[in-house]
């Protein structure tokens, strides 16, 4: 059966391009499209291998690449396709609030990591949650929670973490879930926006076709030194 609609799919149109599109060019990737050294780590789920939504979503990233202006997109690697669930920390974000104020700002990223794993040894997993997509934009994906109990199962996980790991970023309550597929590296002109509308419109309601309910697996805190890889240090299974 297919997943109801969301009330706000925004009729699965890209959303403006602007400056936060670009935030990353030249410390995340070069306008070459090289990614660059960024090491730090974070919270995920990463795609059910062998599931109809890693098929899909395969498919669908390869077709972005055939699109006109994709070679303004910076690809991550195939294998590192994920939804971040709570954002860690990173090299070149070492300031508050996105720094736990308890911890000096010069510490080591893999102390980082230690001390993390060290404050998520005792912490109980949160409630199961489903995911759908109802959006695409040339990056990737924007997902929500499918009904209001996975809504409300999500800001629990994400309100437990800030607590437990001592930090909140300021978009803490408004964080839209998404799968990056690609990072923009020069904008898209009027032409070639309009030749991704529709497309991006097909896209979403083919997932939702095939997929309507993303398999993911559990949540990993996970270490990374850059975007094409994201390794699964610890997996918290939510509970049933």
């Amino acid at each position: 059966m297919n997943a109801p609609k969301p009330s706000n799919l925004h009729d699965a149109t890209v959303d403006p391009i602007d400056d936060a599109l670009l935030a990353h060019l030249g410390t995340r990737y070069s306008s070459a499209g090289i990614f660059l050294p960024e090491p730090g780590n974070t919270m995920v789920c990463h795609l059910q291998a062998g599931s109809e939504t890693e098929a899909v979503l395969q498919e669908v990233r390869e077709r972005y690449r055939a699109m006109p202006g994709s070679e303004r997109l910076a690809f991550t690697a195939e294998s590192s396709l994920h939804m971040t669930l709570f954002q860690g920390i990173i090299e070149y974000r070492r300031r508050l609030p996105y720094w736990p104020a308890d911890v000096p700002l010069e510490t080591p990223i893999d102390d980082m990591t230690a001390i993390f794993l060290d404050r998520l040894a005792g912490f109980e997993p949160g409630q199961a949650f489903q995911m759908q997509v109802v959006a695409a934009t040339p990056n990737g994906l924007t997902l929500e929670g499918v009904s209001e109990a996975d809504r409300a199962a999500l800001r629990s996980w994400r309100d437990r973490l800030a607590d437990l790991l001592g930090y909140r970023h300021p978009d803490h309550e408004t964080y839209s879930f998404h799968i990056t597929f690609a990072y923009m590296t020069e904008r898209f002109d009027d032409e070639t926006m309009m030749a991704w509308q529709p497309f991006l419109a097909e896209v979403v309601e083919e997932i939702r076709q095939r997929a309507p309910i993303l398999a993911l697996r559990p949540p990993a805190f996970c270490s990374f030194e850059d975007m094409n890889h994201f390794e699964e240090l610890l997996v918290l299974e939510p509970q049933s």
